[in-house]
């Protein structure tokens, strides 16, 4: 089958392993940096798409008449019109369970980072004002996370193994209910768990239903020492809301892995430099080596598994 990988350079800079895709696709096209022009003379003749950030649209799937599956590096699907794959007999799966330890190693980076201000420590000692830095425990305290609660938003995969983690900080877990959802034992309603987190981290996937659940109320409910952390989707957070309560300390500390827009406008409210005790990375918390390997396998079984007529993977 004619197949492409049309932005190839977002998951690999030539240290992956592509055997596997080889194997079942020896003609395989791994393009980097295609330009706009060239996506659709790509699409007009594939009929196997591999993507990781790049948008398919209604439009452009029309424009690809041989198409006949679409395969994700990647576990969310909101860069695809699964409406119109679906209308149009495309086959789409995704990888899930493939970056699991990559993530949780980055929520923890975070969280740590934040509860002891490592930035700052690195900014005063690299400006060799040693005193200052040793003064700043006591303007801003450290905390230990011993005792403290962990509150985890989405039950799956990835909260539960953040919250195994916590616990081996010794960190009291607490789940939120889904928002919408019927309650569930042992959970709490999202205001009720925003008051007694002491650090709150998102791990649902974004839906209508929950698309800014995490606004200038809800931050309001929120401990003035808590953290807040996301690596799930950036629109599940009102950004602006946010840099507000960072800005007026009525918030302890935030960690951003995702934004609601990627790449990010100019006008971004979190891209502020001037924004305190915020860390902001270019959602990379998939993407160690060993995970993005794992997830050109798992594209490779998905693929594999379509060919046998199989819906290994397959959303649609």
């Amino acid at each position: 089958m004619n197949a492409v990988f049309l932005d190839y350079d977002t998951v690999s800079m030539g240290d992956l392993d592509t055997s596997a895709l080889r194997r079942i696709m020896p003609a395989l096209k791994l393009l980097e940096d295609v330009s706009e022009s060239r996506i659709a003379a790509h699409l007009a003749d594939a009929e196997i798409v591999l993507i990781n950030r790049l948008a398919l649209s209604r439009e452009r799937l029309l424009g690809a008449p041989r198409l006949k599956l679409i395969a994700l590096a990647a576990t969310g699907t909101d860069n695809v019109d699964l409406s119109a794959a679906q209308q149009l007999g495309i086959a789409v799966c995704n990888v899930r369970r493939y970056c699991t330890a990559s993530v949780v190693q980055l929520v923890w980076g975070m969280i740590l980072a934040l509860t002891h201000h490592l930035a700052d420590y690195r900014r005063l000692a690299a400006a060799g004002d040693w005193r200052a830095a040793q003064r700043l425990p006591l303007i801003q305290p450290m905390r230990e996370l011993a005792g403290r609660r962990l509150g985890v938003i989405g039950w799956g995969e990835l909260g539960r193994a953040v919250a195994k983690a916590g616990a081996g900080f010794g960190m009291e877990v607490v789940v939120a209910n889904r928002r919408g959802g019927a309650p569930q034992g042992g959970r709490l309603d999202l205001d009720e768990f925003l008051r007694v987190a002491d650090v709150v981290s998102l791990h649902c996937p974004l839906s209508d239903g929950n698309r800014g659940m995490i606004g200038a109320r809800e931050l309001s409910l929120m401990k003035p020492d808590a953290l807040l952390i996301n690596t799930a989707r950036g629109a599940l957070i009102d950004g602006r809301a946010l840099a507000e309560a960072l800005k007026s300390h009525r918030l302890g500390g935030a960690g951003i892995d995702v934004l609601a827009v990627e790449p990010p406008a100019a006008d971004e409210p979190l891209l502020d430099p001037d924004i305190p005790n915020l860390l902001l990375t270019p959602h990379m918390g998939w993407a160690a080596r060993e995970a993005r390997q794992r997830c050109l396998d798992e594209m490779a079984a998905n693929i594999r598994d379509f060919m046998a007529g199989k819906r290994r993977g397959r959303v649609v």
